[in-house]
């Protein structure tokens, strides 16, 4: 979440009952992973997108891989316990940027010069590069494996001096094009409006590499019915960047979270023309930013915005079901909910309800700021016989002084949608 629109929002407090104060359904966790910490004790770990990854040999033994930044990666099972760490790259020099694992995507039978694999794709924010692990839940030693070719060159970047500025990759999808089997990611820059397409390639040895196709450029500013220009305030020089990202493979779609501006819908390979889908309450509002405090300070609202996210708009996610209907669910960092919009184009992505993640007990909490979600709609055995929802917590719960605590919580896709219909 931007920090100079964290001041414009306030977060609205969850309620444990099936309803909350502003009349969203409310479901609680079944678990939860073990606090993160954001500091040199907890090695720089902060929680941040999870994807699930299905053990199509034995559903039981799926995983949930997620991005914890600074700290790398962090891979769990079914019961939110952790199987495997891989930390983050270290920087190059003392003077240059760690590795940063932003966020993270699969994708499942990917031709590799040594036969198919399931991989998962990360965005290393740290060092503006794609990095591929293989996915072998029988591999001694964890079910993650590093399969980057090494001759992979930054996605913006020109250099390590612009590495080092961190104006980099952020945002992350991936999905296999099924009329030519070719399989792409798309990634987003860092304080930037840019999205770039990449093909996904493969190196020799078994190694996977990537090729720039295109990018494009979002807008920046926004002309308001009242014939003035409005641009999301932020600290000065950087734009309003897109984080959230999914496609639908049933038709290519991309959606795209702009997360001060609200969500896109376009073409992925980036030929056509986006749309935006939905407005963040905050759309159209001035703000002043303040050098002391790194806060924008808000002026009147015009009343332009939407109705359904609050700023910052994170998370988005597929949630497909077996007719070809379903969701895309997105994340209101603002007021901690979660947003669901008809899958279908035909409808128009209309928005179709939400919910909140609260809590189960005094010590499993619900979500909070929410920044990456990942949805399910498999058996995965007998724990989530009806499918997953995965969700970031941005401040874990029962916290350790000032530290930073972050998490992800596992959710029942049951309860997700008896909750909504």
């Amino acid at each position: 979440m931007g920090t100079a629109l964290a001041a414009i929002v306030a977060a609205v407090p969850a309620q444990a009952d099936s309803k909350d104060r502003a009349g969203l359904p409310t479901v609680q966790p079944r678990a939860e992973t073990a606090t993160l910490y954001d500091d040199e004790e907890g090695g720089n770990a902060n929680a941040d997108d999870p994807a699930i990854w299905r053990n199509t040999a034995d559903p039981g033994r799926s995983l949930v891989v997620a991005t914890a930044k600074e700290g790398g990666l962090r891979v769990y099972d079914l019961d939110a316990r952790q199987v495997q760490s891989i930390a983050a790259p270290a920087p190059a020099t003392d003077e240059d940027a760690p590795g940063r694992f932003n966020n993270v995507d699969l994708l499942q039978g990917v031709r590799l010069s040594t036969g198919r694999a399931d991989l998962a794709v990360v965005s290393d924010r740290g060092n503006d590069r794609l990095r591929f692990y293989r996915i072998d839940r029988d591999r001694p030693g964890g079910p993650l494996a590093d399969v980057t070719d090494p001759a992979a060159t930054p996605v913006f970047s020109s250099g390590q001096e612009e590495i080092n500025d961190q104006n980099t990759v952020y945002g992350l999808a991936s999905w296999t094009d099924p009329s030519t089997g070719r399989s792409y990611a798309l990634t987003s820059r860092r304080n930037r409006t840019s999205v770039a397409l990449l093909e996904i390639t493969p190196g020799p040895g078994g190694t996977v590499g990537y090729r720039k196709v295109r990018t494009i450029d979002l807008p920046s500013a926004f002309s308001l019915p009242n014939g003035t220009s409005w641009t999301p305030c932020d600290e000065p020089g950087e734009l309003p960047q897109v984080e959230g990202m999914v496609v639908d493979p049933a038709n290519g779609i991309l959606y795209a979270g702009q997360e001060d501006v609200g969500i896109w819908r376009l073409p992925a390979d980036l030929r056509g023309k986006p749309v935006l889908v939905d407005k963040v309450r905050e759309y159209g509002i001035p703000g002043t930013y303040d050098e002391e405090t790194e806060e924008c300070t808000p002026g009147a609202d015009p009343g332009y915005g939407g109705e359904h996210l609050s700023a910052d708009v994170e998370g988005l996610t597929l949630l497909t079901e077996d007719d070809g209907d379903g969701y895309v669910l997105a994340s209101g960092q603002g007021d901690n909910s979660f947003a669901l919009y008809d899958r279908e184009l035909e409808d128009d992505n209309e928005y179709e309800g939400g919910f909140r993640v609260t809590a189960a007990s005094p010590t499993l909490d619900g979500s909070e700021e929410c920044d990456g979600a990942a949805v399910l709609n498999a058996p995965l055995g007998r724990k989530y016989p009806n499918g997953l929802l995965v969700v970031q917590d941005g401040h874990d719960a029962p916290e350790d002084g000032e530290r930073e605590a972050t998490g992800f919580k596992f959710v029942d896709l049951d309860d997700v949608l008896d909750a909504v219909d």
